[in-house]
């Protein structure tokens, strides 16, 4: 690979100086522009000039190998410092339901006895990280320098959970641990995620496949240390801890930020063509299911273990097991997507997704075996990172490049509501199913059965959006191709 991946000789000037003439904002410089814009086929769309497909790759400004490398690291650390610690949220989860009779829990035990609310503290936060692009997309369009936007988020993270070490009710919990830490990993997150793919073309399914593998390698990193801290000094300094972790280590990731390589702007709001699409209703839907049913074993992951007769130490090096797997599925899945097709990935990884929670999970709970939850774990984790590593990739297969920044935003803003309901519902389920049991051994397995098939029927649901926007893809574009 040369130093620079994309030339822009082909490029009519015009294309090129739309991006100077933001420098220079005379009048009749920026009506010239427009007009040779217009010459050359862009159209206007929202007031904002959208390039036509042809002429997409060329409309990316030229990058180095360099700035790649720096492009990758940052997301890189981006994902595991925030979906990382979402998802090793079941640790608090954990902690926070089996200490309500203890000196050491910090909320009241009526509040800290109710499953859904405390789940609702962890979805809030991994909500909010998603839905988060509904405002920040159209922040980004605004702000020169996306440095602002990176460093109020890591501002807001590190207070987030500063705060929470001082909470005294789980209100409090919901506007720190939950709110504020939720509206500052957004604010990370996609100023530096939303641009990532554009700097990777051949191996764009291997580069975000290795990017988003950092929330696998976060929750695996972070489940042993947040045990590990709760033992040993508490919840209240644990908390303060994660605060000053959040800071130390997104301070650079914020001053990282890179500009976007696009040399015109691209619209923040989705074109209603596409909205009415089939294709994409489906794809909205499928996102909606897989977040909802994708954070319930990772929520309970611990809860269900110290159910078997595993410590709590052992449940969370569990879940860091699962999330370490997943990792490394994200990786794999997304170098097998590049040679398999993004799309044919997709609905291999989420189909097995729902079947491992339906045969292995249910089975665990059922007989109480520890061998089956152990495959589960591991099968679950295979599974389940192949959706969070593929689906970007595959909304630049399906929508184009130049309606990635809409249509991802708008698909992660839907992701966001599907997290916040899917752990508080399993949550209430399992609540209602133990007030009726007593508290032990396979009584407390079996209240988990009914959210493992409402787990299991999310996560089938997405199954069959995934592979209906597969099929009205194909049917659209008039070819059909085994590998996409």
């Amino acid at each position: 690979m040369s130093s620079t991946t994309t030339e822009l000789g082909s490029l009519p000037q015009a294309h090129r100086s739309q991006d100077r003439s933001q420098h220079h904002p005379a009048n009749d410089s920026n009506n010239a522009n427009e007009h040779d814009l217009r010459e050359h086929g862009f159209r206007e769309f929202s007031n904002e000039f959208v390039v036509p497909e042809g002429l997409v790759q060329q409309a990316l400004l030229p990058t180095t190998r360099k700035r790649q490398v720096v492009v990758l690291i940052s997301a890189f650390c981006t994902v595991f410092q925030t979906i990382g610690i979402n998802q090793a949220y079941g640790v608090f989860q954990n902690y926070y339901v089996s200490t309500a009779d203890s000196p050491d829990s910090i909320l009241p035990p009526s509040q800290a006895s109710n499953k859904a609310l405390v789940a609702f503290i962890g979805t809030l936060a991994a909500g909010l990280t998603w839905s988060g692009s509904i405002f920040v997309n159209p922040l980004m369009a605004r702000t020169k320098d996306l440095r602002w936007i990176t460093l109020t988020g890591v501002l807001l993270m590190s207070l987030g959970y500063g705060l929470a070490g001082f909470s005294t009710r789980i209100w409090h919990l919901f506007l720190t641990q939950g709110f504020l830490y939720g509206i500052g990993t957004s604010l990370l997150y996609f100023p530096i995620l939303s641009i990532a793919p554009e700097y990777f073309d051949t191996h764009r399914g291997a580069a975000m496949g290795f990017i988003l593998s950092g929330a696998g390698v976060g929750a695996l990193v972070l489940s042993p240390i947040i045990r590990m801290l709760l033992d040993r000094i508490g919840i209240r300094w644990t908390l303060r801890i994660l605060a000053l972790i959040n800071f130390a280590v997104g301070l650079p990731i914020g001053c990282s930020a890179s500009p976007s390589r696009s040399s015109v702007r691209r619209p923040t709001l989705v074109n209603i063509s596409i909205a009415k699409k089939p294709k994409f209703c489906l794809q909205a839907l499928a996102a909606l299911l897989q977040a909802s049913g994708n954070f319930v074993p990772l929520t309970f992951l611990p809860e269900f273990s110290s159910a078997l007769g595993y410590t709590a130490t052992t449940g969370a090096l569990l879940l860091s097991l699962n999330n370490g797997v997943n990792s490394a599925s994200r990786i794999v899945m997304g170098i097998a997507a590049d040679k398999m097709g993004r799309q044919n990935t997709l609905i291999i990884s989420v189909l097995g997704s729902a079947i491992s929670v339906w045969a292995l999970w249910l089975g665990a709970a059922i007989d109480g075996s520890k061998s089956l939850w152990i495959a589960f774990v591991i099968l679950y984790g295979l599974t389940a990172g192949g959706y969070n590593a593929l689906f970007p990739t595959t909304i630049t297969e399906v929508f184009g490049i130049q309606a990635y920044a809409s249509v991802n935003g708008f698909i992660y803003f839907v992701r966001g509501l599907g997290a916040l309901f899917g752990s508080p519902v399993g949550g209430a389920i399992l609540g209602s199913q133990e007030s009726s049991i007593a508290s032990s051994g396979k009584q407390i397995l079996r209240g988990f059965i009914k959210v493992i098939w409402y787990d299991g029927a999310l996560l089938f649901s997405c199954s069959l959006c995934v592979i209906g926007v597969r099929a009205f893809d194909a049917y659209e574009k008039r070819l059909w191709k085994w590998k996409a």
